[in-house]
């Protein structure tokens, strides 16, 4: 598939070098420009791109930045996307970075306030995955030891999409509802930074509560 990267940081820089290892086209973009990202192209074959032009072609885009930096992004962000494309949000409210973002202290789910900023709907996915497992922990289909990740989306066929392509990078994947449902995978839930298989996620997402703990508040 072709594929859009929107932030290069730890999550997008892994998900470039898998997703070319597995022979897809990539093209990746951040906040300070394609000269910057010239090392990962050269490693990962990826092509670096303004951020106004990653989505060109996509059938899928990643969006990894910190939330705070989502309503910067540049207007008609999707234009030139592939028909039907699906758009992946790895992002986490941090408010000591993100500083105090009203809607979600109200109880808002941080994917959707990203959905109206972006202005079309998101599959929230990767954003309790440790980087690093991105590379370190893909296993076969039916490994014992294969980590599930948990996927929120209210649009089903782009959920599918992007379920495939996380079961193709090595992990399994449990539907976590749709975008009011989300906040069963955010931060301080105990799924986050969850590794085991399906039937941990399963219990860890039911076992969430709604209330956003003080840690993880502004």
């Amino acid at each position: 598939m072709k594929i859009g990267i929107i932030g290069a940081g730890n999550i997008g820089g892994n998900l470039t070098r898998r997703l070319t290892a597995l022979g897809h086209d990539v093209s990746v973009a951040n906040s300070r420009g394609p000269h910057t990202l010239t090392a990962l192209a050269e490693e990962t074959g990826a092509t670096p791109v303004p951020v106004e032009e990653a989505a060109r072609g996509a059938q899928v885009v990643v969006v990894t930045v910190p939330l705070k930096a989502v309503p910067g992004l540049p207007p008609g962000l999707f234009d030139g996307a592939a028909d039907g494309f699906a758009v992946i949000d790895t992002g986490n409210y941090y408010p000591q970075r993100d500083g105090r973002i009203a809607e979600i202290e109200d109880g808002l789910t941080e994917s959707r306030w990203t959905e109206r900023q972006l202005g079309h709907p998101v599959v929230k996915a990767f954003n309790g995955t440790y980087a690093q497992d991105i590379l370190d922990k893909p296993r076969p289909r039916g490994a014992a030891d294969r980590v599930a990740l948990p996927v929120s989306g209210d649009d089903e066929a782009a959920k599918k999409v992007v379920r495939d392509l996380i079961d193709e990078l090595g992990f399994d994947t449990v539907d976590n509802g749709g975008q009011d449902d989300s906040w069963r995978q955010q931060p301080g839930t105990p799924v986050y930074g969850n590794r085991g298989g399906v039937a941990e996620i399963r219990e860890a997402l039911a076992a969430a509560s709604p209330e956003r703990t003080a840690e993880w508040r502004a």
